[in-house]
């Protein structure tokens, strides 16, 4: 299987810059991943499609706003950081441009000194372990002095930070948003519950490798990134209960798929667990727990857009996303939706 075999063209215009004022007025293609067939809604309809009985699987992981603008304490010299993980304490792993002026030893200063920083390595792909020097709470200093990192195919800045979180993030530590839960109001989700439809909880935090281009020609060769999840012993019941009762798994977006996947056995029932994945879902997988998906579009040739393909195959996926881009959908981070049931 060829990287090739998932490219579609995609004219630039139809690329989302700025989140709608109501998140929940997207629009809501719906897959029928038996047949084929797509229809055209608005997102809001989605609970028309959910059952009671059925549980909804949500990620609620917290962006963190990881990119720094600073200089160099000696040069003057500017600086961008991107924190990607917490290593311990006061140490993260972080990308650094430009790179070649950031050697062990460099010093970086943040905000008139209010945060400080010094390279002390240099990692795997280049990337710089910096120990940070401030006073207080870091994740305070960061709310003032970070932007959120938005991908590079959004150029636009953003007005308001809390529109690059979901309505139900919880726990910080992503550098990129489980996106298609941004089309999620609580009102929304208020009215899911009340039809019967659980509400489970994972948490997975998205690394920056969910946008990386696969450089391989051969699927199968491509080295998946790593990401830390967790399933708490309140969420692994509630999905098993509704495994058991004959309802479906519907994971909200493809972290939650990720997270689940990675811990389903093979009746499809999960366990309280935490770790790091680097589950790789292309066409050719067996889904042991999610039955359908709620997702945004995908760039072309990503793992993302193999994973949705893996739900339903590449042929439909293609030709939905040939029909959305007729109908003027709005793709990526900040677009319309898709339902694949």
């Amino acid at each position: 299987m060829k990287t090739s075999d998932f490219y579609y063209d995609l004219p630039e215009e139809l690329i989302a810059q700025d989140p709608l004022l109501d998140r929940s007025s997207s629009r809501l293609m719906v897959l029928d991943r038996a047949t084929g067939q797509v229809s055209h809604h608005i997102f809001k309809e989605i609970i028309d499609y959910l059952n009671p009985g059925d549980c909804l699987v949500i990620n609620n992981t917290k962006v963190i706003p990881a990119r720094l603008y600073g200089v160099k304490e000696d040069t003057g010299a500017h600086i961008e950081l991107l924190l990607l993980k917490r290593q311990s304490g006061d140490v993260w792993e972080t990308l650094v441009k430009p790179g070649k002026k950031a050697r062990p030893g460099t010093r970086i200063v943040f905000g008139d000194g209010r945060l400080k920083a010094e390279v002390i390595d240099v990692v795997e792909e280049g990337n710089r372990l910096v120990h940070f020097e401030y006073d207080g709470i870091f994740e305070e200093v960061l709310d003032a002095l970070g932007e959120m990192p938005l991908p590079p195919y959004i150029t636009h800045k953003l007005e308001d930070k809390n529109r690059y979180q979901t309505v139900y993030a919880k726990y910080e530590g992503s550098a990129a948003a489980p996106t298609a839960g941004l089309h999620f109001t609580k009102e929304l989700l208020k009215d899911i519950a009340a039809k019967g439809v659980k509400i489970a909880n994972v948490t997975l935090h998205v690394g920056l490798g969910t946008f990386r281009p696969v450089k391989v020609d051969d699927v199968a060769n491509h080295h998946m990134h790593s990401e830390f999840y967790m399933i708490d012993k309140e969420a692994a019941e509630i999905i098993n209960e509704t495994k058991k009762n004959g309802g479906r798994g519907i994971s909200v977006g493809t972290t939650s798929t990720r997270t689940l996947e990675s811990v389903a056995d093979a009746q499809g029932f999960v366990r309280e667990a935490s770790g790091w994945t680097q589950i790789f879902i292309y066409p050719g997988y067996t889904f042991k727990c999610v039955d359908a998906l709620i997702t945004n579009f995908h760039l072309p040739e990503s793992t993302l857009l193999m994973l949705v393909s893996a739900l339903s195959s590449r042929e439909m996926i293609l030709n939905a996303y040939e029909t959305a881009v007729k109908e003027k959908y709005r793709f990526f981070s900040f677009g319309d939706a898709m339902f694949i049931k």
